[in-house]
């Protein structure tokens, strides 16, 4: 279903392409201009899926931390993973924009809780509750707090530096201790 969803893109965007190509050639710069928009707005969209599924693992470990009240290697492998993609994603080309703005998290950290909590379902001890049962489990402030702190280390730090960031708020994670030292 992706590569469907992902080989319409690619022929929309070779279509666009060539749509912009026949419209400069024509002398059609007003139409062209218009191309280009539609392109970038495809572009951007693209990034957002992305970053959306990585925020979505962010929230799913998060979700499991909170409920189990510990942390795994592999659950902070996902975490620090998911982060730095995110980073990666969100910078634009020029190095200076980002796709999502520091601020402009909430509707996305929103819709990836909501997405986050059947697969959590799943992993929580060996799927014990259910996805309504989970949901009023947890405490879904804290959820997004703690991933929009994970987010804002995103625009604060360098790629080299954004781990040892990551590290240090799993740390504070319940089980960030024990995880830390080896436990």
């Amino acid at each position: 279903m992706l590569n469907l969803g992902l080989d319409k893109l690619l022929w929309l965007m070779t279509q666009e392409l060539w749509d912009l190509r026949r419209s400069i050639l024509d002398g059609r710069y007003d139409d062209a201009l218009v191309i280009v928009d539609e392109l970038e707005l495809m572009s951007r969209k693209s990034y957002i899926r992305n970053i959306r599924s990585f925020l979505i693992r962010l929230i799913i470990h998060l979700i499991k931390n909170q409920v189990e009240q510990k942390l795994t290697n592999s659950w902070v492998a996902s975490i620090k993973g998911s982060i730095l993609e995110i980073q990666d994603l969100n910078l634009q080309d020029n190095k200076t924009s980002h796709y999502v703005k520091q601020g402009e998290w909430e509707d996305l950290l929103d819709a990836a809780y909501d997405a986050a909590i059947d697969p959590a379902s799943a992993e929580i001890f060996d799927g014990l509750y259910t996805p309504k049962r989970l949901q009023a489990m947890v405490e879904k402030t804290l959820i997004m707090s703690v991933g929009k702190d994970f987010l804002n280390l995103t625009y604060t730090n360098s790629q080299k530096s954004l781990p040892g960031a990551v590290d240090e708020m799993l740390s504070e994670l319940p089980g960030g201790q024990e995880w830390q030292e080896g436990k």
